[in-house]
């Protein structure tokens, strides 16, 4: 008897070890879960929305790997970003905290906003006027938000959120280093992005997580995501399984 326990406890062991390897394989290698914690990326992305991240979109490098083991430099099997994906990358001022922000320029690119408009390498980015609507701000006040659908130099379009009563916006131009990125919130007016340049500023090619791919949960707060029996109301069942456009 005492030999079947040792047994099956060991067996019970082994598919444990097994289980935490795949799973740390998979989160390397293949795809790895993150949450949205801030309305930056709104429209596109809620608060309280889940999505995977492919990891092999872009190759590897250290940030692919837990606990960002510096076991090498540069990326491996590297694939070029597409202007428009929305990545998850490393802040480059701290190089640990995780980001999510939709790539608008490439290496070389100039990128400046004039009064409101976005300017890739001097020309104006395509945005239509769809609607107005109302967010819920801070203290609970009600603030009016413009929603454009915008379109890039190649084709990509998504939807972009600018607030009514902010002041129109002019930035100085930002040239995009070789080996780095240009990235901005799609809640334009409430997103600290790349054109915080002590914060974010230029991405390096390096600290790039991964793609953000499709949503698998999301919950809208209303009753925290362990409480089961409280999904019926809370989740927001119509976006699960959504691609992240």
């Amino acid at each position: 008897m005492a030999k079947k326990k040792e047994g099956g406890l060991g067996e019970a062991l082994r598919t444990i070890i097994y289980a935490v390897i795949l799973a740390l394989f998979v989160r390397t290698f293949g795809y790895e879960p993150f949450s949205i914690p801030s309305g930056s990326m709104i429209p596109t992305l809620l608060v309280g929305d889940y999505l995977f991240v492919s990891k092999f979109a872009y190759g590897y490098s250290r940030y692919s790997l837990p606990f960002s083991l510096p076991l090498f430099s540069g990326r491996v099997l590297g694939e070029e970003p597409v202007q428009g994906d929305v990545v998850v990358f490393k802040l480059p001022s701290d190089n640990e905290t995780d980001y999510i922000k939709r790539l608008i320029g490439l290496p070389g690119d100039r990128i400046q906003v004039i009064d409101n408009v976005l300017h890739i390498n001097g020309e104006p980015v395509k945005k239509e006027y769809l609607r107005t609507v109302e967010q819920e701000g801070f203290l609970g006040y009600k603030i009016r938000v413009r929603e454009y659908l915008e379109t890039l130099p190649n084709g990509v379009q998504h939807l972009i959120w600018e607030h009514e009563s902010k002041p129109s916006e002019t930035t100085p131009e930002y040239l995009v280093p070789p080996e780095h990125f240009f990235f901005m919130g799609d809640n334009r007016d409430s997103s600290q992005d790349s054109r915080v340049l002590s914060i974010v500023g230029y991405v390096p090619y390096v600290n790039l997580v991964g793609k953000a791919e499709f949503l698998f949960f999301s919950n809208d707060g209303a009753a925290p995501i362990w409480q089961i029996w409280r999904w019926p109301t809370s989740v927001r069942w119509s976006r699960i399984g959504d691609s992240i456009d």
